[in-house]
């Protein structure tokens, strides 16, 4: 029988298109309705919440709509195929395209979400105590760019998998894969998607290990933290000639970075180092750079600029970096680290805007899709105010206590919303007494209170 399509925005739909294009045609609209409907939901993002949102909640057919994630056939990797090179065309069209690396625990409860564990939670530990929480692990690719409406740089997800845990690969046959596989598997997707373009992969330390800097240096370079206690030779050198035997693998063993802290005969160099609190201000900070071996017993080293900074008057702790270009400026590669922060902050606003960890998909399809699209959900939001600038309002919501210069993803999102309604609800009444006048400071606090509202 001949289902008909939910009311959706038509401007929205037609940008979508291409997106919509991985989906088959019998199940295009359900989706397309799902996305819009996860916009402008309030509270959890359920598949009953989206319909809800859409004035859908009669719908006979509500079966449909949750066989999208559960059940219908589509590619995830196609859909995070064509999101990753609309982003790199948008965001990053010259230099290097920057990707981070990072993973994260989403918080889940019950039984039936087979692929949860416990594992460490950095949100509600501190330095002495450690949690744990249930949930499932999500390692995530995000394409590091300044966004020009924003005037700053975002962390835009273009590829995520969850990490199973092992008790359910041993339930299902499957077979066990640490965070540092999955994330050569991410990023080796990645450079396979863009051909041609040079790319500097951003990760923290937990994927700080000489076996995935030696794969993933072949054809990006990589930057990573490094403990202060690495391992670290000089370059090896040339064999006598006449002399036999096995060449050499690395020279004579560095300092260790521990020490050099605390060295005043380095070579110090001071850089400007930017404070993004409350009030925005530089402060100072020493660094030192060199190059070497990174050995790790059993593994062929590989060759890495180290980088050393300490902050002079500060209880921080000293930061050391490994990058896998020997040549690249040590003040370039403190930038692309530094922008790795942001992906804390694309989580955050995930969560707090997005639905994430609010969803109650017990399928294991169904789990294994819903939170990556929820991810992608926020990079099309910045694709689509990034191509809809001119037209929406992307004045930041001010306070007294509170000056924005800049609009953030919770006003990026906002606009999006107002725009979405605007074209499904907000026309002509034909009846004048359908109308009712409000004065306009109400309007326009209930039109922000809707818009915000997480």
């Amino acid at each position: 029988m001949d289902r008909p399509d939910p009311p959706l925005p038509e401007a929205f739909c037609r940008w979508l298109a291409p997106a919509l294009a991985v989906f088959s045609p019998t199940c295009r609209p359900q989706a397309a309705a799902l996305a819009v409907g996860a916009l402008l939901a309030l509270g959890p993002r359920t598949v009953a919440g989206a319909l809800r949102a859409l004035g859908l909640a009669g719908r006979a057919d509500f079966a449909t709509f949750h066989r999208v994630l559960s059940r219908d056939v589509w590619s995830g990797l196609a859909l995070a195929r064509r999101l990753t090179r609309a982003l790199v065309r948008v965001f990053a069209p010259l230099g290097p395209v920057v990707v981070g690396l990072d993973h994260t625990l989403e918080r889940r409860r019950g039984p039936r979400v087979r692929p949860a564990a416990h594992y460490y939670d950095p949100v509600r530990s501190s330095r002495g105590r450690k949690v744990t929480s249930r949930g499932l692990r999500w390692v995530s690719a995000m394409l590091l760019a300044e966004v020009p409406f924003a005037r700053k740089v975002w962390a835009l997800p273009m590829l995520s998998a969850l990490a199973p845990s092992q008790a359910f690969c041993q339930a299902e046959g499957r077979r066990y894969r640490p965070v540092t596989a999955w994330a050569l598997s991410l990023l080796r997707l990645v450079r396979r998607w863009l051909p041609g373009r040079a790319m500097v992969a951003v990760m923290d330390g937990e994927f700080a290990s000489v076996g995935l800097l030696r794969e993933l240096g072949r054809a990006m370079t990589v930057v990573t933290r490094l403990r202060l206690d690495a391992r670290l030779f000089d370059f090896p050198a040339p064999r006598p000639p006449g002399r036999g035997g096995r060449p050499a693998t690395k020279g004579k063993a560095q300092t260790k970075l521990a020490k050099r802290r605390h060295d005043a005969g380095e070579p110090w160099q001071r850089f400007a180092l930017l404070v993004r609190t409350g009030r925005r201000h530089a402060r100072e900070a020493e660094f030192i750079s060199g190059t070497a071996l990174w050995h790790h017993p059993g593994e062929p080293p590989v060759a890495v600029r180290w980088i050393l900074v300490r902050y002079p008057g500060s209880k921080r702790d000293p930061d050391a970096l490994a990058c896998t270009d020997l040549t690249a400026d040590p003040l370039v590669i403190l930038g692309w680290f530094s922008r790795r922060w942001l992906m804390e902050l694309t989580y955050e606003e995930a969560r707090a805007h997005l639905g994430v960890e609010t969803q109650r998909q017990h399928a294991d399809k169904a789990v294994f899709r819903t939170t990556p699209v929820l991810f992608g959900l926020y990079s099309l939001v910045a694709l689509h105010v990034q191509a809809f600038a001119g037209q929406l309002d992307l004045t930041p919501r001010r306070a007294a206590w509170y000056p924005k210069t800049a609009p953030t993803f919770a006003d990026a999102l906002a606009a999006v919303r107002i725009a979405l309604w605007t074209d499904l609800n907000f026309v002509t009444a034909l009846d004048p007494g359908e109308t009712v006048q409000i004065p306009r400071t109400v309007y326009v606090r209930l039109v922000q209170a809707a818009a915000y509202a997480p």
